[in-house]
């Protein structure tokens, strides 16, 4: 995109509802409620947007406890705008967060979904496995 991310403005605030559920979307991340996402956005530690002409195309977050465990959720881009690095823009600003506030000892984690787990890797994560293995259940 010539000249075009210089377009895409990088802010420190957590998306609204409605861009958080789109986004969420169409990314093909898992769906939450309309209450769910309130109260989630509610409990963030940090968060990163990326708008492109007033429209929000990207979000990441950090959540946790803020001194022990920090877990790196919502990483989204907008389907149209992906292969742009702007993924890459939203890690950065929140691993630049992370290691700038966070305490030299704060564990933090994330789940990838292939292939955004070579994105990850970029940053510093690693697998876990067999050392330790992620887990996850949704609560019905």
């Amino acid at each position: 995109m010539p000249g075009g991310d210089d377009l895409v403005h990088l802010s420190y605030q957590v998306p609204s509802v409605t861009d958080y559920l789109r986004l969420r979307k169409d990314g093909g991340l898992s769906a939450f409620s309309e209450e769910a996402a309130r109260i989630g956005l509610e409990g963030t530690l940090f968060a990163v947007t990326l708008k492109l002409k007033g429209r929000t195309i990207g979000m990441g977050r950090i959540v946790g406890d803020g001194g022990c465990f920090m877990q790196i959720v919502d990483i989204a881009v907008d389907p149209r705008h992906r292969g742009k690095g702007l993924g890459k823009r939203i890690m950065a600003a929140l691993m630049e967060h992370a290691r700038t506030v966070l305490p030299e000892t704060a564990f933090l984690s994330l789940l990838a979904d292939p292939p955004a787990d070579q994105l990850y890797a970029k940053f510093g994560f690693k697998e876990t496995a067999p050392a330790s293995i992620g887990m996850s259940c949704r609560v019905t």
